[in-house]
């Protein structure tokens, strides 16, 4: 804790929000420009704002701080509810939240938020949509399908259905190609570097650009696994209780699902990854290991183009120093 900080634990709703600063003195605001400039006044260049990321609620009071020159944190909420729970607590108000956050804040490591830069907000935003878009599509498909096993479907349902099908085609077609244009602006030397790797085509290329924000985020391979949710976690204690080690999945279910569609592919053409199934079959285990293990080297791969600004080689081979 650096004594030398006011640190303000934030707490917000759809409406309002709670602030608790280090002096134990408590606010409350509106969740809108106004509430965000009466709040901007309480603050100097000491002041560290500490919040949970709250779905899209705590978006514009994180970048109004941001821009005003304030310190911001934002915080996984997983982390501040196992703080909550340790102390015991018996209250549960946005105001005690807002304490125990600040509270929270005084004691632990913070990382500083960065945000993103206006066409990173877009893509995740259009990402976002194709992902509501793709499910609805699948619906339609499904529902189409149900009515042709009816035997006897209603035309005007069916021509509904199909309309409807056709039109969010072509939304998504408009959206996906908006998303390459802007991933080229931004990343048009990453995204060919990354395209080069078997197993991986445009499409996943453009999302994992977007998902990781041009891997600029992170500065391990290991780290970026770990965002990924594909790092095993190890259940033992003593000689009696030894787990079978299973994946965090804690992390970007979006960038892990999309991983482990395209290591089936790279088991057929990334002979890296291919080498590593075999190998991981051969011993024993199960193929869902094997291709989670895959999808740890397609990431690791990826990671590499990104800082090395190389293109894959299948014939590189690593190399140890020898002590």
């Amino acid at each position: 804790m650096n004594k030398d900080i006011k640190y303000f634990g934030i707490d917000i709703s759809h409406l309002v929000f709670d602030v608790t600063d280090s002096d134990g003195n408590y606010y409350q605001f509106k969740n809108n420009e106004l509430g965000f400039k009466k709040f901007t006044k309480l603050l100097n260049n000491k002041s560290h704002c500490v919040m949970e990321a709250t779905g899209y609620y705590h978006y514009q009071l994180a970048y109004h701080l941001l821009e005003s020159g304030i310190k911001v944190s934002v915080e996984n909420p997983l982390s501040v509810k196992r703080f909550i729970q340790m102390g015991l607590s018996k209250v549960k108000t946005d105001k005690s939240d807002s304490k125990l956050i600040c509270a929270y804040s005084e004691q632990v490591e913070l990382k500083l938020w960065k945000g993103n830069s206006k066409e990173e907000i877009e893509c995740l935003q259009i990402v976002r949509t194709l992902s509501v878009y793709t499910k609805q599509s699948t619906m339609l498909k499904n529902k189409l399908h149900g009515e042709a096993v009816l035997g006897n479907p209603s035309k005007l349902v069916v021509t509904s259905l199909k309309r409807s099908l056709r039109q969010l085609t072509k939304e998504m077609k408009t959206l996906e190609d908006k998303l390459l244009i802007l991933v080229k602006q931004s990343h048009q030397d990453l995204f060919t570097r990354l395209k080069t790797i078997p197993g991986i085509g445009p499409k996943t290329a453009i999302m994992l650009v977007v998902l990781t924000g041009g891997f600029d985020r992170f500065t391990s391979a290991s780290e970026l696994c770990s965002y990924a949710g594909l790092t095993p976690m190890i259940r033992q204690s003593g000689s009696s209780v030894k787990g079978r080690p299973r994946i965090s999945k804690m992390g970007n279910q979006k960038l892990r699902n999309l991983l482990f569609m395209c290591s089936f592919n790279a088991c057929k053409y990334n002979k890296a990854c291919r080498d590593l199934y075999e190998r991981i079959v051969a011993k024993g285990k199960s193929k869902k290991l094997a291709l989670i293990a895959v999808c740890n080297k397609l990431l690791k791969q990826a990671f590499a183009l990104a800082k090395s600004g190389l293109i894959y080689d299948g014939n590189y081979k690593s190399t140890l120093v020898k002590n």
